[in-house]
């Protein structure tokens, strides 16, 4: 990526979108320098803008003067081209985290499905379905062994797209309270106050609107807006 191109990444709410958090806190943390264009998800506008965008009409998209990339994982191997530092220096450990952020991107429906982010919610034990708990015991048991292996306080020693790949996760566990154990709830901690997460929970907190497809538990009026 040079100077001479404008770079911009298009996603949806800070608040909902989980996918934009991922490649957003990725890059922000890697002191990629770009534009953020957020769409307002659910509208008219949002189809027309991001449909001209890209064949699959989803964010996040990242723009690079003429070109676009389009799904998660592909705008981080793009960065990671010129900004080496989103992943793990080791070789092995590199291709852990990548399984991980696979792993994260094709599973975990459960938790998906009965606890989407939300993160100016606060909603204790709703959406403790059998599978989104089985689903939080395996991250969990995941996050575990990293975290082991690499003595924390991130899943692989120093930040990586592996954490801001399960950021959004973070977040989730925050807004519904799953049980979980110390060694999560470290972690939860360090990636919360991490400053590229941090900036994006500012600006979730500062958008306050509401899109019932992404309030299951709440109307407009009990969620105060």
């Amino acid at each position: 990526m040079t100077a001479s191109k404008r770079t911009i990444l298009t996603i949806g709410n800070c608040n909902y979108s989980s996918w934009s958090m991922r490649p957003w806190v990725a890059l922000t943390a890697a002191g990629m320098a770009f534009d953020t264009h957020m769409v307002v998800m659910d509208t008219p506008e949002f189809k027309a803008h991001v449909g001209a965008l890209n064949p699959a009409g989803k964010v996040p998209v990242l723009q690079d003067g003429g070109l676009a990339v389009w799904d998660t994982l592909a705008i981080i191997e793009y960065a990671y081209e010129s900004h080496p530092a989103i992943w793990p220096v080791e070789k092995a450990a590199r291709a852990r985290a990548r399984s991980l952020c696979a792993q994260m991107h094709s599973g975990f429906t459960g938790v998906r499905s009965a606890m989407p982010m939300n993160i100016e919610a606060h909603l204790p034990g709703l959406g403790h379905t059998p599978a989104a708990l089985a689903d939080v015991a395996a991250i969990e048991a995941l996050w575990g062994d990293a975290l082991a292996a690499h003595g924390g306080p991130f899943l692989f020693g120093a930040w990586s797209a592996a954490d801001a790949y399960f950021a959004p996760v973070v977040m989730r566990f925050y807004t519904y309270a799953p049980p979980v154990n110390a060694r999560s709830t470290a972690y939860m901690a360090a990636v919360k106050a991490h400053p590229a997460v941090a900036q994006w929970i500012e600006r979730a907190l500062q958008e306050r609107i509401y899109l019932a497809i992404d309030e299951p538990y709440r109307s407009a009026a009990q969620a105060g807006y």
